[in-house]
């Protein structure tokens, strides 16, 4: 999740509430249910060292696990507000945080949500060199609006790996339907991680 100077306090509680609500949802509590429940962690990224735990690892399977995942998320607090776009390092810090998932899954996804490109330290296709990313597939939700234009960066820059896409959202009020789409395309019968 993006917590870069470039997305205001409104704005980074509109993404805080929409992934809480996108995994409140019926239709996602439903497809999470069907595939026999998912991995699931998130952080806010910013500046080179700017990554903020906002739920650790937790395996989402019922109701209850969902809600208290949803919950936890919505009321994470922002942890930094000054620091530019450190892409490269926020895939870095995924990729370690990966390897930390408590056990084996099917499918790997790390999920890069963000309204802008990158304008700190390296880029995304060096973080793909530097760090383990075998298996490892990336998609995008990004935040349309800003030039240079985030939807075509993440496109052509960000994602990676079988079956990798973007899913756009407007600005930050569509925020919870862009991640109900991302959401529902990953965790779908050909796409989600599940305990083997």
């Amino acid at each position: 999740m993006d917590g870069s100077s470039s997305v205001s306090a409104d704005e980074h509680t509109l993404q805080l509430q929409g992934m809480a609500d996108a995994l409140n949802d019926s239709d996602v509590r439903s497809a999470i249910q069907a595939v026999g429940g998912i991995w699931f962690s998130s952080f806010e990224w910013s500046g080179r060292y700017q990554q903020v735990m906002q739920v650790d690892w937790r395996f989402l399977d019922a109701d209850d696990s969902i809600s208290a995942a949803a919950s936890e998320l919505a009321a994470s607090k922002r942890g930094y507000t000054e620091f530019p776009t450190a892409l490269g390092y926020a895939l870095g810090y995924a990729s370690n945080h990966l390897a930390k998932v408590p056990a084996p899954c099917e499918r790997k996804v790390i999920d890069v949500a963000g309204d802008g490109i990158n304008n700190e330290g390296f880029d995304a296709a060096t973080a793909y060199r530097a760090f383990a990313f075998d298996g490892i597939t990336v998609n995008g939700l990004a935040i349309a609006g800003a030039v240079p234009d985030p939807v075509a960066y993440y496109r052509d820059k960000v994602i990676r790996g079988p079956g990798a896409f973007v899913e756009v959202a407007n600005d930050f009020a569509d925020y919870t339907v862009a991640m109900k789409r991302k959401l529902l395309r990953e965790i779908g019968t050909t796409n989600y991680a599940a305990l083997r």
